[in-house]
């Protein structure tokens, strides 16, 4: 059964600066027994993160509907300087976003790739929702979507 994650306690409050904090964090997590607050594991929340990370490279096919991306422009800030409300529920169209490994070193692997290309490739593609996005704006969004999903997995 699947756990709502708007009323999960307990969490982590993370806050990266950038990210190496991010890679610091998942090698910690994976070389200790942890708990997993919500619906993913620490591999499928790795792939995931991987998986956003390349689309701000790549690009995206999903399309955001019109009334969300409206309402972008006055919300833009809040998502890149504030943590992330858990529990937001990604439009259908947004399969290529859902993780799909349960291995965890994979989805590291991949997260750490996906890093890699963000630390040495300069172009960026429109967000799905918010348009277009600095490099600088791009890795916010990324280390706050990092903090959100990673909140969710608890040393013990």
């Amino acid at each position: 059964m699947a756990v709502d994650t708007k009323r999960v306690t307990g969490r982590r409050q993370l806050k990266f600066s950038c990210y190496d904090d991010i890679l610091k964090d998942v090698h910690n997590l994976a070389c200790r027994p942890s708990r997993q607050l919500g619906n993913w594991s620490l591999g499928e929340i790795c792939e995931h993160l991987s998986r956003a990370m390349n689309m701000a490279i790549d690009g995206s096919s999903i399309k955001a509907p019109w009334y969300i991306r409206v309402a972008a422009p006055l919300i833009k800030r809040r998502f890149l300087s504030r943590p992330m409300n858990p529990g937001f529920q990604l439009p259908r169209s947004a399969v290529q976003l859902m993780p799909n490994c349960k291995e965890t070193q994979q989805g590291i692997a991949a997260l750490e790739r996906a890093i890699e290309r963000l630390k040495t490739e300069k172009e960026r593609k429109p967000h799905f929702v918010f348009g277009h996005f600095t490099r600088e704006e791009w890795d916010q969004l990324q280390l706050r979507h990092s903090e959100m999903h990673l909140g969710f997995i608890v040393p013990e």
